[in-house]
């Protein structure tokens, strides 16, 4: 297989922060999610052609994710290694399925490339968008396995 990106530059990741406990918390209220909360589920996606994070060829970073925790929207915007990347709609489809799983579900999630970053930015982000596709993209087994490899936690 060749690579669209065979030589992509790895960025230091950042240090893991804790975070802070908020100090009035009404029981009966939602608990609240936080940009770090977020960034944390995301960051050590695989990439499906590297043996690398998000995270370490700067895809997704902090500031590429946004919340709204009163009307219950995020939106993850990221940014493929090189414009014509041939596995950012995966890349993308990763992020909404970690995300999916990982949130509760009275939360939207908008995965959108970074404006100006990719050749077909409209074309995916319309697929990322689109229920039906994503919803279709996860019923083929062959995707859904590239997804999943991308999903497992790495070893060491």
């Amino acid at each position: 297989m060749e690579l669209i990106n065979a030589n992509p530059v790895i960025h230091e990741k950042r240090e893991r922060r804790t975070r802070q406990a908020p100090e009035n918390i009404d029981e009966n209220a939602p608990e609240a999610i936080d940009q770090l909360e977020i960034f944390d589920h995301i960051r050590d996606i695989k990439d499906p052609e590297h043996p690398y994070s998000l995270e370490d060829l700067n895809v997704v970073n902090e500031d590429s994710v946004e919340i709204n925790d009163e009307l219950s929207h995020v939106r993850v915007t990221f940014t493929p290694t090189v414009e014509h990347c041939s596995m950012a709609t995966i890349i993308g489809l990763c992020l909404r399925v970690k995300l999916m799983r990982s949130l509760p579900p009275r939360y939207k999630v908008d995965i959108r490339l970074t404006p100006g970053s990719h050749a077909t930015e409209a074309a995916v982000n319309k697929q990322l968008s689109d229920k039906e596709r994503v919803a279709a993209a996860l019923e083929n087994s062959n995707l859904l396995d590239i997804v999943e490899e991308c999903l497992s936690p790495t070893l060491g």
